[in-house]
């Protein structure tokens, strides 16, 4: 599997890229407050703030996957794509 590529476009690119920006941002600002002794509950809050930017980032990457390497895939008769797919969905549904 590390083999395989994706091809993307320029915008899939600064879009996912922009994701990943944001959420090391927010992940920063866990730390600080760590570091500035913030309350339990305000770091609390800010953490499933990066748990929802995570599944974000992953839905709009799991789109693009749907779209592009899934239907190629079917497209040219690749069976193991599919179980590859309900693999990974499995995962992100723990």
């Amino acid at each position: 599997m590390a083999n395989k590529k994706t091809i993307r476009t320029a915008e899939q690119k600064k879009t996912l890229t922009n994701r990943l920006k944001r959420l090391e941002g927010q992940v920063r600002g866990l730390e600080k407050m760590i570091e500035d002794d913030a309350y339990c509950n305000d770091i609390l809050q800010q953490s499933m703030s990066v748990s929802s930017a995570i599944d974000g980032f992953n839905q709009e990457l799991l789109s693009y996957h749907l779209k592009c390497c899934v239907t190629e895939g079917i497209k040219n008769d690749d069976e193991e794509i599919v179980d590859e797919l309900l693999r990974t969905l499995r995962k992100l549904m723990k």
